[in-house]
């Protein structure tokens, strides 16, 4: 299975809204190749003659959803902020947000999205610091993860597409910009 541009449906779809369904465990083979697919995605868009030559939009994140598949699987590249030469790389299932900082974190550019061709300017909060519950396809195993920073705010992207949420849904309507003295900035 190839993932490319083409297979991402955009934000028109009533489908991205869809909120999408539990997986089951072991991960049958169609479920395995769609998330391995998704994280050939995200690994391969981050290289730019790869992106280029494959038709892929850059991305750090990709759910199933997005492919048309209502099910919880997402998959995760980010840089790692302890070792620029590498990344951290999560292929999830059944991602699940079991605690929350108060503090709020938001992109200072805004975010974007594969399914969002329109630009939505705005700051869309999250939270500083989450752990997350899953099952990881690349450690075989069900893992907690304590994220912050970057990778806290990707994993909060991409869950939300879990529940039909989309990032400019989290902008507040009469002030996109609305300051939170308090929040982390990246």
């Amino acid at each position: 299975m190839k993932i490319t541009v083409d297979s991402i449906i955009s934000d028109h779809d009533p489908l991205i809204r869809t909120k999408s369904e539990p997986v089951s465990l072991p991960l049958s083979s169609e479920d395995r190749k769609l998330l391995e697919a998704m994280l050939t995605y995200v690994r391969d868009s981050q290289d730019d003659e790869k992106a280029e030559a494959e038709n892929l939009q850059p991305a750090v994140g990709i759910a199933a959803i997005q492919v048309g598949v209502p099910k919880n699987m997402i998959a995760v590249v980010v840089p790692d902020p302890n070792n620029e030469e590498e990344n951290i790389e999560f292929a999830l299932v059944n991602p699940k947000i079991i605690s929350e900082s108060v503090q709020n974190s938001y992109l200072e550019h805004g975010e974007g999205c594969l399914s969002v061709k329109e630009e939505h300017q705005g700051y869309s909060y999250r939270h500083a610091r989450i752990k997350v519950r899953a099952y990881d396809l690349l450690r075989d195993e069900s893992i907690v993860i304590s994220a912050s920073g970057f990778l806290a705010i990707c994993l909060q992207h991409e869950i939300d597409h879990l529940s039909g949420i989309l990032y400019y849904d989290r902008i507040h309507k009469n002030d996109p910009f609305l300051s939170d003295p308090e929040a982390e900035v990246y």
